[in-house]
C-alpha cells in the first residue's frame, strides 16, 4: 500500500517509497546473442497487459553471433512506457542496463546526468574492458558521479540462483538477462507470473532452460526488493486510452494480419511468395502459423521465386503477395514489370533497410522510395502505400491489397526496419467492420455473349477483366510482350503501345484515396511539416514540443504516396516553407519539387537509426532561426570533410 503523496522538486508524486512518473525510458544492452531482445520483449509485454502507452525500438547487429564483448556485437532494447498517448520509444534512456562494457561505452552517452545505470559488475574484468579501450574500470572514475550507478554482479548472482536446474556454468550465464528483466520488473511494480509462464512454455521442451530462466527472474526480482540500494520504486499508471480490446504488437505482425483480414474482406484465399530477408522475415514466419485462415506460404528458392510464384498466384484468382526488403526488390524489378503489363494484382512488401547492395541489414533506412517508383524498365507505374507506425502496419496492408484488388495492379507497400520490429498498442478491430473488397472476377459468359475480351475495362477504374484460368469461354493470352486494347493480343503497334502505355499510367492515377488531413490547431502557421512512414512518431512529438514552447507548426503524413492524394499541392500551396524528414538524402522531397510549386525543405538522416525527436525539434528550431538550410548543408560538408582528412567514414 502507498501513502504520504506529496510533490517533490521535478514535479513527480511521492507515495512512500514509490515514486509516481508519468512515463520512463529503459534501454536494455548486452550482447548479441545474450537475449536483450527477449528481455525487452517480456517487459514490454507486461507494461501492455498493465495498460500503459508504450513504444519499442530494437536495435542488433547484423551478425548472429557478432564477437563477444565488443562493441560491433552489442545489442540493445529500447522502450518508452507512459500514463498518456505516446508517438516513439524516447529520445533517450532514464534508465540505461549494460550487461558488459561494450554495452556500457556504445550507450552510455544517451544517458542523460542523473540517469539510473545497472551494471553488471562480473563482466567488467580486465580483458573485457580491453577489448573496448578502456584502460581502467570506467565506472570509478569522476564522469559516472553524475550517474546513479547500480553495480551487481548478474552473472554471479544468476549461476548461484540457477544451480538447481542442474545446468552447467556457461549455460547458467546465459539466464542473467532473466535476472535483469527481474530487476526492471521490481523497479516499475510489474509481476512477473506472465513471464513465467511464457518462459514455461518457450522452454517447454527443455524443462532445465525452462526452470533456469524462471530461478533467474525470481532472484533479480528478489533482488531489488530485499538491497538496500535499490529502495526507490517507480510506478507508471495505466494509460487512457480509447475503450477495446488491446495487444502489443509489432510492425511485422500487424501487417501480416492485415494481409490475413484483407483476404477475408475479399473472400480470397491469401499466397505469400518469398525469400528470407532481413528485416521482412518475420511476415514469411507469422504467415505461415495462419494456414487455417485460407493463408498458403511459399518459402521460394530466391527472390525471383518468390515474386514469381506469387504472381501466378494472383492469375489463379488468389491474393498474390512477396515480401522482401531493398536488395530483394531490386531482384524482382523484371516480375513487378511483368504485373503491370499482365495488370493483376499484386502486393510487394518492402521492408526498406539501410543500402545500397547489401548495405546494413539490421538497421533502418527509408531509402527505396525512388526505387519504388521507377525502379523497373519502361513506364512501368504502380501504387506505393506506406505505413506510419507498428499498428498501422495492419491498416496500410487492408489499402494496399485494396487497390491491388480493385484496379489490377501491383502495390509496393514501403515498411522500414523501424516499424517492422518496433512494437505500440494495437486495438483489435471487430472484423465485421472492416470494409469489404469487390474482387470483382469474371465469369463464364452466356452462350450469346460473344468473345471475351481480356483487356476491356472498367469505365471507372480502369480495371481489365480478371479472369480465372480453366473458366470456359474467358480463354486467354497472356504474357510480358505488349497486350492489344481488348483483346489482349500481342501487338508491336506504335500506336497501340502509346495508347497502353497511357491507359496503365491513367489508371494508377485515377486510383481513389482519402484527402490529406493537416494538424494546425490555430490555423496561422506558416510551417507546414510533412512526412512519410516512421517518421510520423518522431514528428508529432518534435512538434508538440515547438507548440509547448509556443511556436504555431502545421503536421500532416502521407499515406498513399503514389497517387499522391488530390488536395496535396492545394495543401502544400497554403504554407511559406515545407519540411519534409526522410531516412535518405531526400527522395520524397525531389519528387514534390518536382510536382508543386512550394518551398520544400528536406530535413534527412541516413545513420542507419530512426529520427529523434530531440532532432527533429533541433531542425524547426532552426527552421524559425533561419538557419536551416545551412545546417542540412553542413551535415554533407562534414561528411566528405571526414573522409578527405581521416581517408575513412564518420
Amino acid at each position: 500500500m502507498v501513502s504520504d503523496v506529496h510533490s517533490d522538486s521535478a514535479g513527480q508524486d511521492r507515495r512512500g517509497d514509490v515514486t509516481a512518473l508519468e512515463q520512463v525510458v529503459i534501454r536494455i544492452a548486452g550482447d548479441s546473442g545474450d537475449g536483450m531482445q527477449l528481455a525487452g520483449d517480456r517487459f514490454t509485454a507486461e507494461a501492455a497487459a498493465f495498460g500503459n502507452d508504450l513504444a519499442t525500438q530494437p536495435n542488433f547487429p547484423a551478425e548472429i553471433r557478432a564477437p563477444q564483448g565488443t562493441l560491433p556485437g552489442v545489442s540493445s532494447f529500447q522502450i518508452q512506457i507512459a500514463e498518456y498517448d505516446i508517438l516513439t520509444a524516447g529520445d533517450r534512456p532514464d534508465v540505461l542496463v549494460a550487461m558488459n562494457p561494450a554495452a556500457l561505452k556504445s550507450n552510455i552517452a544517451d544517458l542523460p546526468p542523473g540517469g539510473i545505470l545497472i551494471v553488471d559488475t562480473d563482466e567488467f574484468t580486465k580483458r573485457n574492458l580491453a577489448k573496448v579501450g578502456y584502460g581502467t574500470d570506467p565506472l570509478a572514475t569522476p564522469e559516472f558521479e553524475q550517474y546513479r550507478v547500480h553495480r551487481i554482479p548478474m552473472t554471479s548472482l544468476t549461476v548461484g540462483a540457477v544451480e538447481p536446474a542442474g545446468l552447467g556454468r556457461k549455460d547458467s550465464q546465459r539466464s542473467k538477462n532473466m535476472f535483469a528483466l527481474g530487476v526492471l520488473s521490481w523497479m516499475y511494480g510489474r509481476s512477473i507470473a506472465a513471464v513465467e509462464r511464457f518462459l514455461d512454455q518457450k522452454f517447454a521442451a527443455r524443462p532445465g532452460v525452462a526452470q533456469a530462466n524462471v530461478l533467474a527472474l525470481r532472484a533479480g526480482w528478489n533482488y531489488g526488493e530485499t538491497t538496500e540500494s535499490f529502495a526507490a520504486r517507480y510506478e507508471i499508471a495505466a494509460a487512457a486510452l480509447p475503450a477495446g480490446t488491446y495487444r502489443q504488437i509489432t510492425g511485422n505482425t500487424a501487417l501480416a494480419y492485415g494481409l490475413v483480414a484483407a483476404g477475408h474482406s475479399a473472400g480470397m484465399d491469401v499466397f505469400l511468395g518469398s525469400y528470407p530477408i532481413t528485416p521482412a522475415s518475420d511476415i514469411l514466419h507469422e504467415l505461415s502459423k495462419l494456414k487455417h485462415f485460407g493463408v498458403v506460404t511459399f518459402q521460394a528458392e530466391d527472390e525471383i521465386a518468390g515474386i514469381g510464384a506469387a504472381l501466378g498466384a494472383s492469375y489463379g484468382g488468389t491474393l498474390g503477395v512477396t515480401s522482401t526488403s531493398g536488395p530483394g526488390v531490386a531482384l524482382k524489378s523484371e516480375a513487378i514489370g511483368l504485373a503491370v503489363m499482365t495488370e493483376l494484382p499484386l502486393v510487394v512488401v518492402d521492408v526498406q533497410r539501410g543500402g545500397p547492395s547489401t548495405g546494413l541489414p539490421t538497421k533502418t533506412e527509408q531509402a527505396d522510395l525512388l526505387q519504388a517508383m521507377f525502379g523497373r524498365n519502361g513506364e512501368s507505374p504502380v501504387a506505393i502505400v506506406a505505413p506510419q507506425s507498428p499498428a498501422d502496419c495492419f491498416d496500410a496492408a487492408l489499402a494496399a491489397a485494396r487497390i491491388a484488388v480493385t484496379y489490377r495492379t501491383p502495390v509496393m507497400l514501403l515498411s522500414d526496419g523501424a516499424i517492422a520490429n518496433g512494437s505500440e498498442p494495437w486495438r483489435i478491430p471487430d472484423v465485421a467492420t472492416l470494409p469489404a473488397i469487390e474482387p470483382d472476377i469474371a465469369r463464364a459468359p452466356d452462350e450469346n455473349a460473344g468473345t471475351h475480351l481480356p483487356y476491356a475495362r472498367d469505365p471507372d477504374t480502369l480495371a481489365r477483366d480478371w479472369a480465372i484460368p480453366g473458366t470456359a469461354g474467358l480463354e486467354h493470352r497472356i504474357g510480358g510482350l505488349e497486350k492489344a486494347n481488348g483483346t489482349g493480343d500481342i501487338s508491336y503497334h506504335h500506336t497501340n503501345h502509346e495508347l497502353m502505355t497511357r491507359v496503365r499510367a491513367a489508371r494508377i492515377a485515377g486510383i481513389t484515396v482519402p484527402d490529406l488531413d493537416v494538424d494546425d490547431p490555430t490555423g496561422d502557421a506558416t510551417v507546414l511539416v510533412l512526412g512519410w512512414g516512421s517518421s510520423y512518431g518522431p514528428i508529432g512529438e518534435a512538434v508538440r514540443r515547438m507548440r509547448r514552447g509556443g511556436h504555431a507548426i502545421a503536421r500532416t503524413h502521407l499515406r498513399f504516396l503514389n497517387p499522391m492524394p488530390a488536395n496535396l499541392g492545394e495543401i502544400l500551396g497554403r504554407y511559406r516553407r515545407v519540411l519534409v524528414p526522410e531516412m535518405n538524402l531526400g527522395q520524397l522531397s525531389m519528387l514534390l519539387r518536382a510536382r508543386f510549386d512550394a518551398d520544400i525543405q528536406p530535413v534527412t538522416k541516413v545513420s542507419g537509426m530512426a529520427f529523434r525527436a530531440d532532432e527533429l525539434h533541433e531542425a524547426l528550431l532552426e527552421e524559425v532561426a533561419g538557419t536551416l538550410s545551412a545546417a542540412e548543408d553542413a551535415k554533407t560538408r562534414a561528411a566528405v570533410a571526414a573522409v578527405v582528412t581521416k581517408g575513412e567514414g564518420a
